[in-house]
């Protein structure tokens, strides 16, 4: 999971059940939905239990929409007109939050990832150097075990946005991070994806 990764919620329109779970690390609601209240359909979210973290986004600037935002249940708001790099770094802290405490170590088997330096230290001290693709898969492998992963998230989350997206390459990674952690790390899963199954 990159901080800097975030996406929008599917419009009004479509059929997916807004209070529905849903597999993205943040949201940003624009309130002003063509079909539907982007306030009511954070309230429907928050109803069915769906606690990804929303940043509200807005023309209505003023402080009673933003009472109003936040009691729905959002966890930020922004103002139009902004700066992309304020919407950022906004969407990084609503992330930072959202992480798991456990995240601070990753664990798998006798590796520890250092998400500080990207490696791998082993249960003798030992470490292994990452590159920074690999790096990012195995982080977020470790983040999201016994889930399975597509190749398609998972290349959502480890490449930049300017970055060409290769399925087959996920395919190489996974193989070098088998062979770091041991085969039996890394499921595959015929047509789904991947299933990381490293533990402590």
């Amino acid at each position: 999971m990159r901080a800097t990764r975030s996406t929008s919620p599917p419009t009004a329109s479509t059929p997916r059940t807004w209070g529905a779970p849903s597999p993205y690390d943040a949201v940003i609601l624009d309130l002003g939905l063509p079909r539907k209240a982007g306030l009511a359909v954070l309230r429907e979210w928050r109803a069915g239990g769906n606690t990804v973290p929303v940043l509200i986004l807005t023309a209505r600037d003023g402080w009673s929409e933003r009472v109003e935002g936040l009691q729905a249940g959002a966890d930020d708001y922004l103002g139009k007109p902004f700066h992309v790099e304020e919407l950022l770094a906004r969407v990084q802290a609503l992330l930072r939050r959202a992480a798991p405490v456990q995240a601070t170590e990753l664990r798998a088997g006798g590796w520890r990832l250092d998400e500080a330096r990207q490696c791998l230290i082993g249960g003798d001290g030992r470490e292994q150097p990452l590159t920074g693709t690999e790096f990012r898969l195995l982080r977020y492998f470790m983040r999201h075990p016994d889930e399975v992963l597509s190749k398609t998230r998972l290349s959502e989350h480890v490449y930049d946005y300017d970055a060409e997206r290769d399925s087959n390459v996920i395919e190489v990674y996974v193989r070098r991070l088998r062979t770091l952690l041991g085969a039996e790390c890394i499921e595959t899963r015929r047509g789904q994806g991947y299933v990381f199954v490293g533990r402590s």
